[in-house]
């Protein structure tokens, strides 16, 4: 417990550091459009890919399931709407993405520290936590709502192949249960908890490579730890912003 408390502590401090006005204004929106490129950008296949097949899943195990008379046959396309828009293309999709982005800024930010290029930076007095740290936060976290609205989308157009190419369900049954009883607000909501989940993703993983003591096993243990830490918090984060959001 206190050791926790202690690591809350340090983690508050580095986010202080990190926050800091940029010396270079250039250098700092380079490194911005890099990471925007290298976090954001290249994680754009893996997100399609995954929610195309999520969302052909849930429909097919939707049309299975819901087999009641009483039950409208466009539940199915309803369903599966209102599974991506609030959870999986939120919080699930951000799950998947704590393991590809936040391992590789744990393990690249304590490569720099077991190689001591931080503190080559430090020494030239340079705010090290600042440059490194702050394009990768600011970056992933603008670009999420694209990565957020895309999986959305990809998700609806799984659940349609499988009302295209098999009898499960049939298409207008699908579209008509897309565009019923829909709420604008639950896209908002998603995009809302993904923008706090980037936060929490790069600044967590930012937070145990920063500060790896050792040589190449510690990084490891670095990255891991910084997915797991980062996946809890975003767990509880999502309870959190349910119940603020949708009460």
């Amino acid at each position: 417990m206190i050791k926790s408390i202690k690591n809350f502590g340090k983690y508050c401090l580095f986010l202080v550091q990190v926050f800091k006005r940029p010396d270079k204004w250039r250098v700092f929106f380079k490194s911005l459009i890099f990471e925007i490129d290298k976090l954001g950008v290249d994680s754009i296949p893996l997100v399609l890919i995954i929610s195309l097949f999520i969302g052909a899943v849930i429909c097919i195990q939707m049309t299975i399931n819901i087999v009641s008379p009483l039950i409208p046959s466009y539940s199915t396309g309803l369903a599966t709407r209102e599974i991506l828009l609030l959870e999986f293309s939120s919080t699930m999709m951000c799950l998947i993405l704590a393991g590809k982005v936040g391992s590789n800024i744990a393990s690249e930010i304590g490569t720099m520290r077991v190689t001591e290029q931080i503190d080559a930076m430090d020494i030239m007095g340079v705010n090290s936590a600042n440059y490194i740290v702050l394009p990768k936060i600011i970056g992933f976290v603008l670009f999420v709502p694209v990565l957020c609205v895309l999986s959305m989308f990809f998700g609806l157009i799984g659940g349609w192949f499988i009302a295209e190419f098999t009898t499960m369900i049939s298409v207008e049954n699908y579209n008509y249960g897309l565009q019923s009883f829909f709420n604008e607000w639950y896209v908002w909501y998603g995009i809302i908890k993904t923008v706090v989940f980037a936060f929490i993703i790069t600044s967590v993983a930012a937070f145990c490579g920063y500060y790896v003591k050792g040589g190449a096993l510690e990084v490891g243990k670095a990255s891991t730890n910084a997915v797991v830490s980062s996946s809890i918090l975003i767990l509880l984060a999502d309870v959190i912003l349910t119940k603020l959001l949708l009460q």
